[in-house]
């Protein structure tokens, strides 16, 4: 396999998705060819790890990258391997059947998660969205990965957000809270 293979892979899979060639980064330490993609019969650099970037067309960012084979080709293959898995999970409602397993066991005793109000310091009279929105916004700022946080306070505001959006009948990213 070469490098353009493992490219040509890779983004077959991602347009089977609906993601354009134009929306996609594809980051490896090989040279690129003027488009900007890998070339093919470089030496293999010293770190061959790949990395593949796009945006989706809700605007969400996404990446998957891979450094587990020695060869850049192989690591393509292996972000190709697993964008034809991800499809196959979304394609047979794996996806759903996943988020409602893990659901579950939120439910469990002792699993219970803080309410959205302890969550962002909101009093129980509180029913104004932009105060949720800006108690959201000061907490983000120290909770995110990027911002020395982890992926689970992220992920503990988000659904508090969600949570309160819920309770208060009013659109997360809505006007005239």
């Amino acid at each position: 396999m070469t490098v353009t293979d493992g490219v040509q892979r890779v983004l077959a899979e991602l347009q089977r998705f609906g993601i354009d060639r134009q929306d996609v980064i594809v980051s490896t330490n090989v040279r690129t060819r003027l488009d900007g993609l890998p070339r093919s019969g470089e030496r293999e650099p010293a770190d061959s790890g790949a990395a593949v970037y796009w945006q989706e067309r809700t605007g969400a960012r996404r990446v998957i990258a891979i450094d587990h084979y020695i060869k850049v080709a192989d690591n393509l293959a292996a972000i190709a391997a697993t964008l034809d898995a991800m499809r196959s999970i979304e394609r047979h409602g794996g996806a759903r059947i996943l988020e409602r397993a893990f659901t579950g066991f939120t439910a469990l005793p002792g699993a219970t998660a803080p309410s959205w109000r302890d969550v962002f310091g909101v009093p129980p009279d509180c029913h104004d969205m932009a105060v949720v929105r800006a108690a959201y916004r000061r907490r983000a700022s120290s909770a995110h990965p990027d911002k020395g946080g982890s992926n689970d306070e992220m992920a503990t505001l988000n659904a508090a957000l969600r949570d309160a959006s819920t309770e208060l009948g009013k659109p997360i990213g809505g006007e005239g809270s």
